[in-house]
């Protein structure tokens, strides 16, 4: 069956014509380890982008389909369906040699490859195509990424949302004039490497817990635990490790898997036994007990203090719900508060440039600053992480989504435009996309459709993109030109669209309440550089608590294990130069005060090497990014946290750190107290 949008011939996009299967799934929710596959579709393309083979099916999942209101497949249309290892040979046949695409194309291949590991089959994908992330990459004048809208841009006809095939043909049409618009601009494919993985990483987890109570501090001479005490255990013991931890959980205390200076309590087989963990609790000061005492020590645990939101409990606080099922309503705004979001759809009052980062500045009213990430010193990864100073922090008021297209806002010379600055000295070039920001514009990375000027330091000439530039025909300047701008409205360029919120190095902002509540969003956090062969970059997260700390190793997220057990936080390889970093936040626990993004480069490269590194952030993976920031490492740093999502009160703030450190990942994952092996 041939496709009604046409059909552009491929074959002449160097790089670009290869055999594609585009795929879509409906699933009964959002977890591919514990949700199922209840219809699937696969179409096919030449290299040249004619269609060469069509595949789809309902699926019996076995299972209640979750959210009818969404995708219409009830449990009564798919009785009867195949199972899904009854089709998996035919869908693996098309997929076998070809590279699969998808529109957000991590949870589609997360689920297929639950789904064949569950029928004991690999899946055949060596490699995959996101035409979200590809999207991301062109940046079209578009207000959203979201298939729909995307399809409207293109001139992609759309039938029936929500329904596998008509999404696959869809998906097709998007990807042809996708690949021209990359093509155009000259941009290479961000494709993903996909190697097989091994079953055991499918296996259902249980959710941990995080603790809900307030860590008291550490445990007194002859005194007695109290609920939200961090407790950690070393050596060999009598009593299983784990029922020792169950017990400790059960009575509201916080068992922790490494020792650091916020560790209330060290449990030893043997105190004298000279482990790795009593050497370092005996280096910070923390009491250590042997397990009689501790075992004695838990008849009497004092109550302690719930995290704010938190009902005190005995026992730990139940597991967050899945993405399906129904969330709370955010908390109502404090009106006491001075900085406030304004929901979407409403008049925005125009908000000035965000302050410069100050120690002098003065905090917003009813606020105070929020305890920054403390990573470990370069010369000792295995001490503690020291804190900086208290510093006060630049807040502006984050407005809501607007339309694609309309006379930007005042603010700068350049706001609503996007500057690529091109050669020059390290150095220069920060102080060149600093001037940028600095006069209202936002400083970009990669050439896409949204840069509107060309800035050349010395040698920019001779980048690679000059002539792609050139034939764009997009203004270049001079440095001088950052002095006192002048820009006219080209009148082929439409009306300037626009930009999103642009943030400095240190600069806050708060989270808006879209459509009644910020909380029921996933937001992301989206990281992107600029194409380079010397050396691979990682983003991770790490979900910390009022102590800088995580409540148990598995809230470390990073490429191995890219969602923690409660599925809040979710890693997204969106390409080899932009990785995303999905945040549920209306799931998060109460002890978690802090979700902590950042970025590391494994081996001796360092991003002097990589150069500047792009965060946005926005309530979706297909939303238009509302949060803007270009952040631009030293020289010698192989670690560099981006951004910190934090609770202030009632609400969410998002702050752009860009702070680099020289040590490598593991000391970073140590100084937020996950355990590492030396």
């Amino acid at each position: 069956m041939s496709l009604t949008a046409p059909v552009p011939d491929l074959s002449d996009l160097r790089g670009y014509a290869v055999d594609w299967a585009l795929v879509d799934v409906e699933t009964s929710g959002l977890t591919p380890r514990r949700d199922r596959v209840l219809s699937v579709a696969v179409v096919t393309l030449g290299p040249d982008g004619e269609q060469t083979g069509e595949f789809s099916t309902l699926l019996n999942p076995g299972c209640d389909p979750g959210p009818v209101h969404v995708h219409g497949l009830t449990a009564q249309r798919l009785h009867g369906a195949p199972t899904f290892d009854q089709v998996a040979g035919q869908i693996g046949a098309m997929l076998q040699d070809r590279v699969m695409v998808a529109h957000n194309a991590q949870f589609d291949y997360d689920f297929l490859a639950h789904e064949f590991a569950r029928a004991g089959l690999w899946l055949p994908v060596s490699q995959r195509l996101c035409t979200l992330a590809l999207n991301r990459r062109v940046d079209p004048p578009v207000g959203d990424l979201r298939l729909g809208t995307l399809a409207a841009h293109y001139g992609v006809p759309r039938t029936r949302a929500h329904d596998a095939l008509d999404d696959t043909r869809v998906l097709a049409g998007v990807l042809r004039a996708s690949l021209r618009e990359a093509g155009r601009l000259d941009l290479p494919l961000p494709l993903v490497a996909c190697p097989p993985r091994q079953d055991p990483r499918f296996a259902p987890r249980p959710a941990k817990t995080a603790c809900a109570f307030v860590n008291p501090g550490r445990l007194a001479a002859g005194g007695a635990l109290v609920q939200g005490m961090k407790v950690a255990v070393t050596g060999e013991t009598r009593t299983a490790r784990a029922e020792l931890v169950a017990r400790a959980a059960a009575a509201g205390l916080n068992t922790v898997t490494s020792v650091s200076r916020h560790t209330s309590v060290l449990v030893a087989g043997d105190p004298a036994s000279g482990t790795a963990k009593v050497r370092r609790a005996l280096a910070e000061g923390v009491p250590v007990v042997d397990e009689h005492s501790f075992l004695r020590l838990l008849d009497d645990v004092r109550p302690g203090t719930p995290h704010e939101g938190s009902a005190p409990a005995p026992a730990p606080a139940p597991a967050p719900p899945s993405p399906v099922e129904a969330v709370p309503a955010p908390r109502k705004p404090d009106p006491a508060d001075s900085v406030r979001p304004i929901p979407a759809g409403h008049p925005q009052p125009q908000p000035a440039p965000p302050a410069p980062l100050s120690e002098s500045a003065p905090l917003p009213p009813a606020a105070s600053p929020a305890p920054a990430p403390r990573p470990p010193a370069p010369a000792a990864p295995s001490a503690p992480v020291p804190r900086p100073e208290s510093r006060t922090e630049p807040t502006a008021p984050l407005p809501s989504p607007a339309p694609p297209r309309r006379p930007a806002r005042p603010g700068g010379p350049l706001t609503g435009r996007r500057v690529l600055v091109l050669g020059g000295t390290h150095p220069e070039a920060v102080a060149a996309r600093a001037r940028v920001v600095e006069l209202g514009g936002a400083a970009a990375i990669n050439l896409s459709a949204s840069v509107t000027d060309v800035v050349l330091l010395a040698g920019g000439d001779s980048d690679r993109r000059m002539c792609r530039i050139i034939t764009l025909a997009l203004p270049t300047r001079t440095p001088q030109w950052l002095d006192a701008p002048v820009v006219a409205h080209r009148p082929d360029a439409g009306e300037p669209r626009t930009a999103a919120h642009v943030l400095p190095r240190g600069g806050v902002v708060d989270l808006p309440y879209p459509d009644g509540g910020a909380a029921t969003a996933r937001w992301t956090v989206t990281a992107s550089w600029a194409a380079q062969t010397v050396c691979e970059i990682d983003v991770v997260a790490f979900v910390v608590d009022e102590d800088d700390q995580v409540a148990f190793d598995e809230d470390f997220v990073f490429y191995g294990a890219p969602e923690n057990p409660g599925g809040t936080v979710r890693l997204h390889s969106d390409g080899p130069t932009e990785q995303t970093v999905g945040i549920a936040l209306a799931m998060l626990p109460p002890s978690a005060r802090k979700v902590v993004v950042a970025a590391a480069i494994d081996g001796t490269s360092t991003f002097g090497d990589v150069g500047a590194v792009q965060i946005s952030a926005g309530p979706g993976t297909s939303a238009a990014p509302l949060v803007q920031a270009t952040l631009d490492a030293a020289t010698t740093e192989r670690t560099l946290l981006l951004a910190e999502i934090y609770r202030r009160g009632p609400r969410w703030r998002l702050r752009a750190v860009g702070q680099g450190y020289d040590h490598g990942l593991d000391a970073l994952a140590r100084g937020y107290g996950v355990d590492i092996a030396d």
